[in-house]
């Protein structure tokens, strides 16, 4: 009987990638946020491609926190401490032209992306703590911070799952992800968000060597939204229009 149900028990694959496979990901992460960030704020989403491209970033970012956030001795080292630390410093760096670029659903509402990774690494430190009093103040991060940032509770829920999945393959873990990831098309209105993962599962697959920038991809989100900024104000004294 031992045997019968060993054989029908599935086996979910350990996710294993490469510290240079991980970077290569935040390059293209960025090269996708780019790309949209260019079509949203300068050339009023008339670019079908950059947009459907851009569903994709946040799916890879948080998939790379979370992940990262697993590794074995994270917690121990201090690196969620540190890693909400740069966040809410480059958020915050952010907000202003973030605010300014307009596009927004509420004047300031929601936050960007930062702060929905800083949710993210909050919820997940206070599970890492353990214990019951942790687990329900990590749920009320979840769904007071959720509400606040931008892809709201899926991304946050996303990200959860990815490092739940990390730590100790579930099929629950894995079905959490894809369904918050594939809930994503009410905010994206498409379902181009569920292309991030194929490409996670071919990062399993190969072993790139890509150097490690430790500070670039914190210090390139609050310049590259300023300098769209300062890019639209003589465009928008020539007479461009922008809807955002």
């Amino acid at each position: 009987m031992a045997e019968v149900a060993s054989a029908n028990k599935t086996t979910l694959p350990q996710l294993a990638i490469s510290s240079g496979t991980i970077e290569a990901l935040k390059w293209l992460a960025l090269l996708f946020m780019t790309g949209d960030h260019v079509n949203k704020y300068l050339l009023n989403d008339t670019v079908p491609v950059l947009f459907d491209a851009g569903r994709l970033t946040m799916p890879l970012f948080v998939f790379i926190l979370a992940y990262n956030l697993a590794r074995p001795r994270t917690f121990e080292r201090g690196g969620y401490q540190r890693t909400m630390i740069r966040l809410a410093v480059f958020g915050a760096l952010a907000t202003p032209a973030f605010i300014a670029l307009g596009g927004l659903l509420a004047g300031w509402w929601p936050l960007n992306i930062m702060f929905t990774l800083l949710v993210l690494t909050f919820a997940l430190f206070l599970i890492r703590r353990g214990g019951n009093a942790n687990a329900i103040a990590a749920g009320v991060v979840i769904v007071v911070g959720g509400s606040s940032v931008e892809f709201w509770w899926p991304a946050i829920i996303f990200g959860v799952a990815v490092w739940f999945y990390t730590r100790r393959p579930s099929m629950t873990a894995l079905l959490v992800a894809l369904l918050a990831c594939a809930s994503l098309a009410i905010i994206n209105r498409n379902m181009w968000a569920l292309a991030a993962l194929p490409i996670i599962a071919a990062a399993a697959r190969v072993d790139l060597r890509c150097p490690r920038w430790k500070w670039a991809f914190y210090a390139y989100y609050p310049a590259h939204l300023t300098a769209l900024w300062l890019i639209r104000i003589p465009m928008s004294h020539a007479g461009y229009l922008f809807f955002t």
